[in-house]
This record gives structure tokens, sequence and C-alpha cells, in this order.
């Protein structure tokens, strides 16, 4: 890497749209996703497990893209059955803040000065997030391919070996001067910048939400992420059912709501997501369980737990009760496993606000 950052392009500074975002995600890579619907027989010949993330060379992602194209299923209501999009799990919360809840948010990270890299910036600045803080570099661009079985399962293999990001050293507290939240994704190799980000977003009196990343992320760096969470400045953690299974290993209890127990001794929220069951969480002594909102067979799982944190992070910063909060993330979330990819339509926002308008939630200002 080695990169010096470049001066911000034009495109990049008309994207800064309001100078203190309250949301500020930290994505340290700007990833672009190629999403496409898969069957089964590549999926058996791709190493690792179906279903998770597993980091891949730069050789590897562009052999899984060609094969993907021979095994691609047929997609009925796109020309082309693959998509790309600014991709990554704090970029598709942030993302669906700013353009289906109208949150003033930005990213904070890196991203490279080649196709992808561009692409990224285009596709965040449509939807209206601050890119101020996104510094351009020499270099690559991370790319990930998320492969959607029949079933609506995404099993996804990221390449960030050789892509541009953030170092912990470029942080300043001007990044986080004037925000609210700070939304950040567990990963061990971006566990330095992480840490850098959550120490000026405590001095700037910020509150963290952590995701947990993936169940692998968790099986295999369990300790730091135990550091991370009894260090006590994680506020809000969301985990899925995988994760929380793997959090609880060796533990005396398991389940869903005794994770959400074991998070909430830690952090002010505590949020388990269960799939087609809905979700499970925690604030105090408060314990809610709310089910799940829309269809029972998705037609593309990715994105659904990051969608499910703008709505409940949208509750947060509304003042709902944790129940309501729990709802508006079922709403989001719902809305974006009915269609290919992390991003949410807008034909989707639109079903969103109806199930919010049925719920009796405060529907976002921004909706058309």
């Amino acid at each position: 890497m080695g990169a010096e950052a470049l001066p911000r392009n034009n495109e990049i500074a008309a994207a800064a749209v309001s100078s203190h975002p309250l949301i500020l995600g930290l994505q340290p890579a700007a990833l672009v996703d190629h999403v496409a619907p898969v069957d089964w027989s590549l999926l058996e010949q791709i190493p690792g497990d179906r279903g998770g993330s597993m980091p891949v060379a730069i050789e590897e992602l562009e052999h899984i893209l060609e094969e993907v194209k021979a095994h691609k299923l047929p997609s009925p209501d796109e020309l082309s059955p693959m998509k790309t999009m600014a991709g990554g799990s704090v970029a598709n919360t942030i993302r669906g803040l700013s353009a289906g809840f109208g949150v003033s948010c930005g990213i904070i990270g890196a991203c490279g000065d080649d196709e992808q890299g561009k692409l990224f910036v285009s596709n965040m600045s449509f939807s209206g997030v601050n890119l101020s803080r996104l510094r351009m570099k020499q270099g690559h661009t991370a790319q990930c391919i998320c492969m959607v079985d029949e079933s609506g399962n995404r099993t996804m293999r990221p390449c960030l070996s050789s892509a541009v990001k953030i170092q912990a050293g470029e942080l300043t507290k001007e990044d986080f001067k004037g925000s609210k939240w700070l939304v950040l994704r567990y990963a061990i190799f971006n566990l330095d910048v992480i840490q850098a980000a959550i120490r000026i977003a405590k001095q700037e009196d910020l509150l963290v939400s952590l995701d947990l990343a993936s169940f692998e992320m968790v099986r295999n760096f369990r300790p730091s992420l135990l550091q991370l969470l009894e260090s006590g400045d994680i506020d809000l953690c969301f985990a899925n059912e995988d994760e929380a299974m793997e959090l609880l290993r060796g533990e005396q209890t398991s389940g869903p709501e005794a994770a959400a127990e074991f998070l909430a001794r830690h952090c002010k929220w505590a949020v388990v997501t269960l799939g087609a069951n809905g979700c499970v969480a925690r604030h105090g002594k408060e314990i809610v369980r709310v089910p799940a909102i829309g269809e029972s067979k998705a037609t593309d799982a990715t994105g659904a737990g990051d969608l499910f944190a703008c709505g409940f992070l949208y509750g947060l910063v509304k003042g709902l009760s944790l129940e309501e909060c729990c709802k508006a993330g079922a709403c989001s979330g719902g809305s974006v496993i009915r269609a290919l990819g992390g991003e949410v339509t807008p034909e989707n926002w639109q079903w969103m606000y109806k199930q919010m308008q049925t719920k009796g939630l405060p529907l976002p200002d921004n909706r058309k």
C-alpha cells in the first residue's frame, strides 16, 4: 500500500452534505460488491464455509467472478443478473440511514483511484452521504463477490489484501467533532483503526455501535472482541444468531436471549437478529422480542442485518422505545431482502414506509 492521500476530488467535496453528520460510519476500506444469484453447484466448488465470509486474493476473486458468470441463475426482473454497488456492512447502514431515513450521515475511510473507487463515491454521494472524510488514495479499492443461492442466503468472498485503507494515525478529532454516533463493524485486521476511532469518538462524546461482522470473525478472534466489549466503550451491539452462538461458545447458557443478556452486561443496548424469526433486544433490565416483517422467503439476505441497524438507529435518534426501535429495524431489514444486493430500491423504501405507518411508527421527513 503506502499510498499517499490525494487531494479531495470535486465529486467527494460536492458530497459534503452536512459538515457535522449526526451518524458517522467507519469503513477503513471502501468496498464494491458484486452480487449475483448462483446455483448450489458453484458454492460446493468454492473453498470455505457456505453462507460465511472468507477473504480471498485478487486472483481468486477474478476466478470466482468468471465462474459466477457461468453458474448464475436467471433473474427475471434484471437485464444483467449481476449487480455492482458500493458495499460493506457500514456503507450499507450509512447509505440506508441517509437515503431511506433522511438522517445526516458521513463515512470515514479510504478508496482507491480506480474505477471501483469512482463507483463507490458516485453511489454513496447519490444517496446523500457526506464523503468529506473519505480519503482517496493511489491504489485498488476493495471488492467482494456476494453469491446468493435459491433460498436467498449469501456466501461472501471479500478481497481486501491489496486494497487501500485508512490508517489509525490518519484519524483526527475533526473527523468526529459534532457527530452523535459512530457505527463500526468488528474486524481483526482493522482492530488498530477501530480502537483509535473509538478512543477519539469517546473524547468527542459520541455513542458507539458495533456489529459483530460474521460467525467466523467471532469464532476466530473472540478474545479481542471480548476485550473490546469489556472496555465499556461500546454502547450498542448487533449480532445475528450465528454470531451470538459463537459468542456464547464455552459459556453456561445459549440461545438468543442469553446472548442479548451477555452483550447487555457491557452495552446499553444489545440486539440479536434472528432472520425470519425477528429479533431479541435488551436495554438495561428491559427485554423485548419482535417478529420479522415482510417476506418469509428472502430474495437475497445480503444487507438484512445492516438495514435492520438503520431502522434501529433511526429509532434511537428519534427517541423511540426499545420495542419501537426493533419494529423500525424489522421494517428496514424487511425492505432490503425483497431485491438483490444491500441497497434498498426506491419501490422498497415506499414498501417500508407503509409498514412503518401500519405499525404506528413516525415516518422519516424525507419520504417522497
